[in-house]
């Protein structure tokens, strides 16, 4: 099952977990906007609307602007029954926003038939991937109409506004030390870097960029913070032959800490890079900072990624 796939799937997948107006609403950290069916108002736990007292969700999802061409092909009767729907109808739906096309099936969950209208929309900038789940139980509030008429007039606005991304961070990010918001995973961790929104994959890795993410846990004894430490960065993706240079216990915004440097370099093995990852624990959980640069761009860096750290605190 290709990538492609997986990312319907998960859309399909998440939960069955104002009054509908002429202009779009965005999801908080959202560019995908729509005006939802009454009784649905935004959360800031994922990109979407919700009627929790229905157990009903339409969940929005971007992705790059290529993906319209692959879903196109991919999105069919028999991909969609291997992940449990069954498919109903398939249609081009056109948009202000450019192509787009809606699927609608059905599928089981505990001996509850959940409705599913799956629409994929084109523009210049993103690709567009909304999926609308209904229950059974729920239909006469929100009949096929109400879902079409909020899919129909499915938004895109061109940015989202740093504050509004930074807001749905369970800590304050202070300071962003020149860096751009690169992405945000609602209620968990924000990357900041220097590459463009449009720069190629590898170009996120070996510019300079800080992710900063915050987990339950951490260790009780001062003693295992290194081993712990040392565990959490092996964790730390798209790097090779890494070469830990120094690791030390150190204290940060007044709470206990724990700083890794180390030499590395990129996927392709041509880069070398330089990597530090500060650990801050307290309150049950740690935060993860990780700072990346190629080598030669360290020393301007390195002072750009403690301002970024030092700016952290808890809301």
């Amino acid at each position: 099952m290709g990538p492609r796939i997986i990312l319907i799937v998960f859309a399909l997948a998440l939960g069955v977990m104002p009054a509908a107006a002429a202009d779009a609403v965005y999801p908080p950290g959202s560019r995908i906007g729509l005006p939802p069916p009454q009784r649905m108002v935004t959360r800031k736990n994922f990109f979407g609307y919700e009627d929790a007292e229905n157990n009903a969700a339409i969940i929005v999802l971007a992705l790059p602007p290529q993906a319209y061409a692959d879903l196109h092909k991919s999105v069919t009767a028999d991909a969609l029954k291997q992940q449990g729907l069954t498919f109903e109808t398939r249609e081009e739906m056109p948009l202000s926003t450019g192509e787009a096309f809606l699927v609608v099936g059905h599928h089981e969950v505990e001996n509850t038939k959940i409705r599913k209208w799956i629409l994929v929309a084109a523009s210049s900038g993103l690709t567009a991937l909304v999926t609308a789940q209904i229950p059974e139980a729920a239909k006469a509030l929100y009949p096929d109409a109400a879902i079409r008429a909020a899919l129909a007039t499915l938004a895109i606005r061109n940015t989202v506004p740093v504050e509004e991304q930074l807001s749905l961070l369970p800590f304050k990010v202070g300071e962003l030390a020149g860096f751009r918001v690169s992405g945000i995973v609602p209620g968990r961790a924000v990357m900041l870097g220097d590459a463009a929104a449009d720069s190629p994959g590898i170009g996120t890795i070996t510019e300079p960029h800080i992710f900063v993410a915050i987990s339950p846990g951490g260790p009780v004894q001062t003693s295992e913070r290194d081993t712990f430490a040392r565990d959490v960065f092996a964790t730390v993706p798209n790097l090779r032959d890494v070469r830990i240079t120094t690791s030390e216990s150190l204290r940060m915004g007044g709470q206990q800490g724990y700083q890794i440097l180390a030499d590395a370099k990129d996927p392709t093995g041509a880069a070398g890079l330089t990597v530090v990852q500060w650990l801050r624990f307290g309150g049950g959980a740690y935060l993860q900072m990780v700072g990346i640069a190629r080598a030669e761009a360290w020393k301007d860096a390195y002072p750009r990624f403690r301002s970024v750290r030092d700016g952290i605190d808890t809301r």
